[in-house]
């Protein structure tokens, strides 16, 4: 009896948003590529898109032998617990295309088994294939496939590296330093919904080799649990042209289920509408370069040409996902400039939110790391140590931030239930709201870092449990 393996994959560019997906079905014993399907949906969620993968690897599969067995590959938990029994089907959308899947072979020919999104780099090629196709007004075919995967060998390691990771670089939030050219596109997904997709495996605060101190804005990023030599972190997902194209005749029934159920923006559909709060944080300021504290007591220096140009890059990419509802920003000047390039471009207004605003640094306002090492060594160890502690002369501590980011949270998430909202903020505050939804301890906010006018995503369901995605370099819109 021949073994298949059907390796499987969706996405959508929105969730809802311009969909598709991609399917390899290979033999198990030689791993011979045998069949390669993929297709454009038109407008549906990632849900959908991962079943309907799903069903067209496994039909193609029925095609090649239709007594074969077939050991499923996926890196949707959802899908393949949902599939493996061990998880209940509660969303009304999913349950026909399950029960389609389970019907293409008898019961117990068929394994499921969970993968890292990093090794489903086939599957995930041809879904995007098939995106850029319907964009395009175009049908996916295998000869597109293939001559793409031929132009593309030899070249750079693509979406499995992520942009700007350097363990060399000590970061402090709170201190403005980031690099010009790092801005928010590549969409990372660190964390999906508690007990369905949490596809990293590496949490906060595990040191990566180079401590990142929470507050201190530096240029190299450090994600948590990677070593700076490693050119492959899970999770990490390129999304390629986002141009809505057609929906075929096959996918409008889905398409349709899809968009009665998900509210906009990045976050899984199926456990309900979320707030989501797509969070920004404000362009380079003429201290960004300096590596200084700036918090909400100092100088409050507006946005650099620099940053402008980082700000507006930012609002062009948010314009092309469509999908902002709401801008929400700090009162501060950084944040106010940047929240009004994208506001313009959305065709939104913005509200002043105090709760958004920047930590108080103290007297270390306006100083570079070093120099607080020099001035205030013992404030500054033992602000290192503990969240409780403040900046020498009656600064914040990171505890009584998180007290207030929390609030501020909670009262947003209230007053934009099933809405995605543009926060437009600072570093700490930032990292703060990641920290919570993770449930990560305090000095994770020393593992993170946050390019000038990066992007980083938090979605809020009514069950408590809250989704992350970070998205940094842009520099690919320009």
């Amino acid at each position: 009896m021949r073994e298949f393996i059907v390796e499987a994959d969706g996405g959508s560019r929105g969730n809802p948003g311009p969909a598709g997906y991609g399917a390899v079905v290979s033999d198990a014993a030689t791993g011979e590529t045998l069949r390669e399907t993929a297709e454009y949906l038109g407008v549906a969620t990632n849900n959908v898109a991962e079943y309907r993968g799903l069903l067209a690897g496994l039909r193609a599969a029925h095609a090649l032998d239709p007594d074969a067995t077939v050991h499923v590959r996926m890196d949707s938990k959802l899908v393949i617990e949902q599939m493996s029994g061990r998880w209940k089907i509660k969303h009304p959308d999913m349950k026909p295309l399950a029960a389609q899947a389970a019907r293409v072979f008898p019961p117990g020919r068929v394994t499921y088994e969970w993968m890292p999104r990093a090794e489903n780099k086939h599957a995930d090629r041809l879904a995007n294939e098939a995106m850029d196709a319907g964009a395009r007004g175009e049908r996916w075919s295998e000869a597109e496939s293939t001559a793409e995967l031929e132009t593309a060998a030899g070249g750079a390691a693509g979406v499995s590296e992520v942009p700007g990771v350097d363990a060399g670089v000590s970061e402090v939030p709170g201190v403005e330093a980031a690099e010009a050219s790092e801005l928010p596109g590549v969409d990372a997904e660190v964390s999906e919904v508690p007990g369905v997709e949490a596809e990293v495996s590496e949490v906060p605060g595990v040191d990566a080799g180079a401590s990142e101190v929470p507050g201190v804005d530096a240029g190299a990023s450090e994600v948590p649990g990677v070593d700076a030599g490693a050119s492959e972190v899970p999770g990490v997902h390129a999304e390629a042209s986002e141009v809505p194209g057609v929906a075929d005749d096959a996918a409008r029934a889905d398409t349709r289920a899809a968009k009665a159920v998900a509210a906009p923006g990045w976050a899984p559909a199926d456990m309900g509408a979320p707030a989501t709060f797509v969070l920004l944080r404000h362009g380079e300021t003429p201290l960004t370069p300096q590596k200084r504290f700036s918090g909400s007591g100092g100088t409050d220096p507006s946005l650099s040409d620099v940053g402008r140009e980082q700000a507006e890059r930012a609002a062009a990419m948010l314009a092309r996902r469509g999908t902002v509802q709401a801008v929400v920003s700090s009162p501060l000047a950084r944040t106010r400039e940047t929240a009004g390039i994208v506001a313009a471009r959305l065709g939104l207004d913005v509200s002043i939110d105090d709760g958004l605003r920047e930590t108080d640094f103290g007297a270390w306002e306006g100083l570079t790391f070093a120099e607080v090492r020099e001035r205030h060594p013992d404030d500054l160890n033992a602000w290192l140590a503990s969240p409780d502690a403040e900046p020498t002369g009656g600064g914040e501590s990171f505890a009584a931030t998180a007290v207030r980011l929390a609030a501020t949270r909670d009262k947003l998430v209230a007053a934009h239930a099933g809405r995605t909202v543009l926060l437009v903020t600072h570093v700490t505050p930032i990292k703060t709201l990641v920290r919570l939804a993770l449930g990560a301890p305090p000095e994770s906010l020393f593992r993170m870092e946050l390019s000038a006018a990066s992007l980083s995503v938090v979605a809020y369901y009514a069950d408590g449990n809250a989704s992350v995605r970070l998205l940094n370099d842009t520099s690919h819109l320009r």
